[in-house]
């Protein structure tokens, strides 16, 4: 399976466009959203964002998307991932929405215990977690050297070892990190033209980091 990887597009116009044009060129079966869809809104762009592609999409929302209306887009218009397990090929996806708290007070933040309750009951080895923020010290740093992740995506990495984490919400922190067999990955933001593939066949995974130019 092959599939194009989008995050953080916060409303940005072109980002379909170009998005549909990679799907081609690549072969992709689907797109992968890891959330901010929207800069706080409003629901009717969320809705012709989704519809524009042309592969299925699976999807969760972020921390700045406001998540009853946006994640009742996603189940219209998408496959919702957040607290869901589903089966591509054979491979447990498992994603969750949102973000662990942070000093902006967006309107889709929990607190770590209620991270924790939502992905351990789903999770199970070599899955691939589909989130919006990421593991503490792993894709999360921010400017100032701070890790930002969720400590308790990182207790559920080191517990159940999934073989691919995808993640977003710190923009800074594109780029891929290989520890202990798992593949991280945050693809950067797509409102900045940024995405990634990731193939994956039996146990191999391959990558491959994309810069709209």
């Amino acid at each position: 399976m092959k599939f194009l990887v989008l995050t953080d597009i916060h409303g940005n116009e072109d980002v379909s466009a170009w998005a549909n044009k990679i799907i081609e060129d690549k072969g992709a079966d689907f797109v992968i959203i890891l959330g901010d869809i929207t800069q706080f809104g409003p629901k009717s762009w969320a809705e012709n964002f989704l519809a524009a592609f042309k592969v299925p999409v699976y999807a969760v929302a972020g921390n700045c998307d406001p998540p009853e209306e946006i994640m009742d887009v996603i189940s219209k218009k998408a496959l919702l991932l957040h607290k869901r397990k589903i089966f591509i090929e054979e491979v447990p996806f498992i994603g969750l929405g949102g973000s662990n708290p942070t000093i902006f007070d967006t309107p889709f933040e929990m607190s770590e215990k209620e991270i924790e309750s939502s992905l351990d009951p789903l999770m199970e080895m070599n899955a691939v977690l589909v989130l919006h923020a990421p593991p503490m010290g792993i894709n999360d740093t921010i400017p100032s050297g701070a890790h930002v992740g969720s400590s308790a995506v990182k207790m559920i990495v080191d517990k159940y070892h999934p073989r691919l984490v995808l993640s977003g919400h710190i923009h800074e922190a594109r780029g891929i990190v290989e520890e202990n067999k798992t593949i991280f990955i945050n693809p950067g933001p797509a409102m900045n033209g940024f995405s990634a593939i990731v193939t994956i066949n039996g146990d191999k995974i391959e990558t491959e980091m994309l810069e709209l130019k």
